[in-house]
């Protein structure tokens, strides 16, 4: 009886609220926040608990009107209390019995449950369940922003120029968006692709700072005093196309469906991008002089290049190499831009 009554609670814990909690199934869609609970499962358990509920009534008042007769026969109060807990047991396994012919499958209305709140609708049979499950594992298609910030250098294949002898420290600050688009549920290959802003900083030490002659040409000048800050800033607009592969093992969804969680494990992508000059920005600080001037320094107005990157999870470690000059017709003649860095998503 004991057992019966340990099933009953949860039978009713069901009936009430199956699957209260948040229960994410993650297909890379949105899950409901609340669970309801299946209508064919709802009247099953009512049904079942109507028919116990029956059963229960039935036995007690037989219980109860042979109690009755046994208490007619004026027995001692010890003897009275052994056969009145006689009665009760074999009413109580007369129940059980009962109960159990019922045939009551509490692993069958789980299951249904479960399929429920999977698809948010009854099925009734397995190649429904399976053409539903397949619309709702679909391959990862979604738009994720990031952050990165990267060291850069200036490389040359020929002889050091004036900008390498004396550029400081360089750096890229980079934002925007990252398109994922898996080729297929099971598959380790992917496109990536988006849009991001970029913003390349190069510091220039040894008290030099960037001019420009009547002719427009850019040089750097040497300041005849301390300067505390001497860079040229420049801002992109840059678009990434390129393929992503995926080490994460294949996972199991329901009806032996399988799919892989492309936001997850080990990855490796490369690509190429290109991007568009927004502005520059010559920035001096020192003494008796502070200024910003947004001119065209002859930064090159277009960049494009290969990028190769490692990601787990939401971080990323990129290497990216610029395959035009960073300033154009021949100022600074073979400086690329080099760059190393971290990578943020969310």
């Amino acid at each position: 009886m004991i057992k019966k009554i340990i099933m009953m609670g949860f039978v009713c814990l069901i009936s009430g609220s199956v699957y209260s909690q948040k229960k994410p199934f993650k297909f890379n869609l949105p899950t409901k926040e609340d669970t309801e609970v299946s209508p064919i499962v709802k009247e099953k358990v009512d049904e079942y608990a109507r028919k116990i509920d029956a059963i229960i009534k039935e036995e007690k008042k037989l219980m109860e009107a042979e109690l009755l007769v046994l208490q007619d026969r004026n027995l001692d109060k010890a003897e009275f209390n052994t056969q009145k807990a006689e009665v009760a047991s074999r009413y109580s396994q007369k129940i059980d019995q009962r109960i159990g012919d019922l045939g009551f499958d509490i692993d069958d209305v789980i299951q249904k449950q479960v399929k429920y709140s999977l698809l948010n609708t009854d099925v009734t049979s397995n190649e429904e369940l399976k053409e539903k499950l397949l619309k709702k594992i679909r391959p990862a298609k979604n738009i994720r922003g990031y952050i990165s910030y990267g060291v850069m250098s200036l490389t040359n294949s020929k002889a050091d120029n004036e900008l390498d002898k004396n550029l400081g420290y360089a750096g890229n600050l980079e934002f925007g968006f990252k398109l994922n688009y898996q080729f297929s549920r099971t598959s380790r290959w992917g496109l990536i692709s988006g849009i991001g802003f970029s913003w390349r900083t190069l510091n220039v030490d040894n008290n030099m700072f960037f001019a420009k002659d009547g002719n427009a040409d850019v040089y750097l000048e040497k300041f005849d005093k301390n300067l505390s800050k001497s860079k040229l800033r420049t801002g992109y607009i840059v678009f990434p196309l390129g393929v992503q592969y995926n080490f994460s093992k294949l996972k199991n969804g329901s009806m032996d469906i399988q799919y892989r969680d492309y936001d997850e494990g080990l990855k490796i992508g490369a690509n190429m991008y290109g991007g568009l000059r927004m502005s520059t920005n010559n920035i001096i600080k020192g003494d008796g002089i502070s200024q910003r001037e947004r001119e065209n320094y002859q930064v090159n107005p277009f960049i494009y290049g290969a990028q190769l990157t490692v990601s787990y999870g939401d971080f990323s470690i990129f290497v990216k190499r610029d395959l035009g000059n960073f300033f154009k017709d021949g100022r600074f003649e073979n400086d690329k831009a080099l760059l190393f860095g971290l990578a943020f998503g969310w």
